[in-house]
């Protein structure tokens, strides 16, 4: 980032996208709260931007899984994202 730029702004290249990680809940259903230690690494991602290669085939705003090893973690303006390749998308969420 230059000197004096206020935000960040991150184009995926080729066949990759750019997700920002749904955190995983702090506490279940019935009311426990889990240490940091306990919660899963979050598989759930929200979209943010997209490359233009052929097998790109989501678009910003969509909710999806994604393979849990995959991508690079990245920090955009202080928040996690993560950049992989779409292969690593299993799902997306209806």
């Amino acid at each position: 980032m230059r000197k004096g730029d206020e935000k960040m702004k991150i184009k995926p290249l080729g066949d990759r996208v750019l997700l920002k990680p749904i955190e995983a809940e702090e506490k279940t259903k019935s009311g426990i709260y889990l240490p940091e230690s306990a919660k899963e690494k979050p598989l759930e991602a929200e979209v943010v931007a997209v490359g233009k290669g052929e097998k790109v085939n989501v678009k910003p705003g969509q909710k999806v899984i994604y393979e849990s090893f995959g991508g690079s973690e990245v920090s955009i303006n202080g928040v996690k994202h993560i950049i992989l390749d779409v292969k690593d998308i299993l799902a997306v969420i209806e």
